[in-house]
């Protein structure tokens, strides 16, 4: 692989005709999405929104189709452009594929829509002084006009043929109360803004206000204009799945294969965690372990603000401890934050940092209302997962490769299987490298395994059709199928499962990236040792793999190999 030089004593590689195609396209696409500037804290216009409506998504349509074409002709210059030209292709080209299927209009689920992303970019804006509360105040004023652009375009994507399932329809309903509820997200607003003066204080409840009112009356629109007309079928059919799921990974995949695969994984993963839980008390069945770790408050942390100390103390460890000897780590992210997310949804994240460093990578824990106790068993691979050798590194690292990268696959490009698929290949490398050597700490790297691999089988299986395992009656996947098949191998409350299962009936084909994407990354890192031989070196792989940057899966494996 020669597309990366080190990260010490790295010449900068002037930019090539491709280079500035890619530039282009980056500035481009922050000139149209405000909400992609805030989120990776590039210069852009951060008090207004995207255009959601039918109009603006044919613009950013229009720029992927024009993009596409000033790409043909162009030949590399070098290794470094091969990539480049193989990955905006193929991310650009499926771009173009589910917008000329009617799937860009009709976004709408329970975890990763407009109804969320107009909400979550104030997570990440910038609250330190009164200057930056007024810039909040413009944005949330911008909320009414953003929720109308949507809804033009899920109205033109109904009239199409094109709707949402009622439960994901269902799902945003009651997101949009809990935003709007008086200890919900709007409502909390205002008082984190101890920084603005009296008159910002003042325009800022003007936008919370009109934001939490449209809010309001987006809960109400969708309860009345497109509730009893959705569709009660969760499953999107096999035709429309084989698309999500080659967005979502970057390949093409045999589904029956992989679905057979999952089961076998999974299969594999259980015979693991009972050897672990008789490892944690003898004789005891893998839920009978899982009860004596949740009971023993040697793994126990009361309160969020232990539970953020936690976080950040275990994620500073391992940056400490991994910088220069199992990766090196740029020093523009041997920082990271770890944050207690302001709202309430149950789930873990990462941010990454702003071009400039300023604001640092963040890993956020989303705590659900009434949850006071955590188990550090469970969750300490997740910290692995989002900080170092995870999300954190993996992002980071791409991010600080300006002499090398351009804009686009720096900061703007993400194949989920790519990076997910690195996530868990880092819980894994954490195990191999001796800290989950402790039976709790396994089980816990095990129990999330679980998960991943049932969630091949569920999202495949159910969307595709296939027959459903034995062990839940087999014949065809039903709602109360999966319920029953997540109960029997992913140890967490119903609240959360319930969310994770509606997001999978509506997220089709991400899910199972995580598991897909790490076996590539395994694969990957056995089949570059067997070339290499005695010569291999598994930090110089790590660096250098890292250094592409997050493409597609068959972009990663041509890099890797060199075979492009």
């Amino acid at each position: 692989m020669t597309d990366t030089t080190a990260n010490t004593q790295a010449p900068t590689r002037p930019d090539s005709a491709i280079d500035q195609v890619a530039n282009d396209y980056f500035d481009a696409v922050i000139e149209l999405s405000p909400i992609e500037a805030t989120f990776l804290g590039a210069p852009g216009e951060h008090d207004s929104y995207d255009d959601l409506s039918p109009a603006g998504l044919a613009r950013r349509h229009q720029l992927n189709v024009d993009t596409l074409a000033k790409l043909d002709g162009l030949q590399p210059a070098d290794d470094v452009d091969k990539v480049t030209l193989h990955a905006m292709r193929e991310r650009l080209g499926l771009d173009v594929q589910r917008f000329e299927a009617g799937l860009v209009h009709q976004e709408l689920n329970n975890i990763h829509s407009p109804i969320q992303v107009i909400r979550q970019v104030y997570d990440l804006m910038p609250t330190e002084t009164s200057a930056d509360w007024a810039v909040i105040a413009r944005r949330l004023q911008a909320v009414p006009a953003a929720l109308e652009a949507y809804f033009e375009s899920l109205q033109y994507a109904a009239d199409e043929g094109h709707r949402a399932a009622r439960r994901q329809v269902q799902a945003c309903i009651d997101e949009c109360e809990q935003y709007t509820a008086d200890d919900g997200f709007f409502g909390g607003l205002a008082g984190r803004a101890d920084a603005a003066d009296d008159a910002t204080t003042e325009d800022l409840k003007k936008g919370i206000e009109a934001a939490s009112a449209a809010y309001s009356k987006a809960a109400e629109r969708l309860r009345t204009d497109f509730l009893e007309q959705a569709p009660e079928a969760d499953a999107v059919g096999r035709e429309i799945y084989a698309l999500e799921s080659q967005v979502f990974l970057g390949s093409k995949i045999d589904l029956e294969a992989t679905y057979q695969w999952g089961q076998e994984e999974l299969a594999r993963i259980t015979e693991m965690m009972q050897q672990t839980a008789e490892q944690i008390k003898p004789g005891a069945s893998v839920q009978e372990a899982i009860a004596a770790l949740d009971e023993d408050p040697a793994y126990r942390l009361e309160g969020t603000d232990a539970l953020q100390k936690w976080m950040q103390g275990k994620a500073d460890e391992v940056i400490a401890e991994f910088n220069g000897t199992h990766f090196d780590i740029p020093e523009q992210i041997t920082t990271i934050e770890c944050m207690i997310a302001p709202t309430t949804s149950g789930g873990i994240y990462y941010t990454g940092p702003s071009e400039d460093f300023t604001r640092p990578g963040r890993m956020w824990w989303s705590v659900p209302k009434g949850v006071t106790d955590f188990g550090t068993w469970r969750e300490l691979t997740t910290v692995y997962h989002e900080g170092v050798p995870g999300h954190h590194l993996q992002v980071g690292q791409t991010t600080v490769r300006s002499e090398l990268l351009n804009k686009w696959r720096r900061m703007l490009c993400w194949v989920s299987g790519h990076g997910e698929g690195w996530a868990l290949y880092a819980e894994w490398l954490m195990a191999d490298l001796g800290y989950m050597d402790d039976p709790g700490n396994r089980m816990g790297l095990l129990d999330g395994q679980s998960m991943r691999a049932a969630r091949v089988v569920l999202d495949i299986g159910f969307h595709c059709g296939f027959e459903a395992p034995e062990e839940v009656g087999g014949g065809e996947w039903t709602y109360d199928k999966a319920w029953t098949f997540l109960k029997n191998h992913v140890n967490m409350n119903d609240g959360f499962l319930k969310f994770e299962l509606d997001r999978y009936l509506g997220w089709p084909g991400q899910a199972p990236s995580y598991k897909i994407g790490e076996r590539l990354w395994l694969e990957l890192r056995d089949e570059s040792k067997r070339r290499e031989g005695e010569s291999f070196d598994l930090k110089d792989f790590h660096r250098r793999a890292l250094d592409i940057g997050s493409v597609g899966l068959d972009t990663l494996r041509a890099a890797v190999l060199d075979e492009l």
